[in-house]
């Protein structure tokens, strides 16, 4: 079944004219295990993991033997750095590591897919003409979207971002302006709204559908 039109708007809320998004990245059915497993995978690849706990070879303290072995009374011991000791070292704790893993490229693209699907479905997603603004102001920014009838929080996806576009949005903390080509589903998800200039929509299908 073919997509609805949908209204392309400008910067004044007034309609264009309409177009037929692509189904091949509109029109996919929903499939939330797939979508977690695009956001687990993206929030792991962006784990520092620069966890560290010292071991026994890297804590302070002599390696001399305490005393001896027998006839002492004493629980036999070989090192202060013993992991049995306060301030000795650790067994098995965390070390520096990366927690990225290989997820497929069509994976990560068929949950970007179904998140967009998702937006359009739920009336969330607005198509402009271009994001072009006269000044790099922030309030200028805040009175378009708001021109637009966004409330909450938004992504802004242009291809390519304008400067203006760009150092306007960047002090808000609940909007986002990035290119098409790097959307990630992370900020697809996080976001309540969603804003697609017309050139973006086309990246985004030349991107997904390679």
């Amino acid at each position: 079944m073919p997509l609805p039109a949908v209204k392309v708007r400008n910067l004044e809320n007034k309609e264009v004219r309409e177009v037929s998004l692509p189904e091949s990245v509109f029109g996919a059915e929903p499939n939330r295990p797939l979508v977690y497993e695009a956001v687990r995978a993206y929030t792991a690849a962006g784990r520092r993991g620069t966890h560290d706990t010292k071991t026994r070879a890297e804590v302070a303290g002599s390696g001399r033997k305490l005393w001896k072995q027998k006839k002492t009374g004493r629980a036999r011991i070989g090192s202060v750095r013993s992991p049995l000791w306060r301030h000795g070292g650790t067994v098995h704790g965390p070390t520096p590591r990366s927690y990225a893993y290989k997820f497929p490229r069509r994976k990560r693209a068929g949950a970007l897919k179904v998140a967009l699907s998702q937006k359009l479905r739920e009336g969330k997603l607005l198509l402009v003409d271009s994001f072009d603004l006269e000044t790099h102001k922030t309030q200028a920014f805040i009175e378009r979207m708001a021109g637009l009838g966004v409330k909450g929080s938004a992504l802004v996806l242009a291809e390519p971002v304008p400067r203006n576009l760009g150092l306007a949005a960047r002090n808000l903390q609940d909007c986002k302006v990035c290119r098409a080509s790097g959307v990630n589903i992370v900020d697809l998800m996080r976001h309540e709204w969603l804003v697609v200039t017309e050139a973006a929509a086309k990246k985004l299908e030349e991107v997904l559908c390679a």
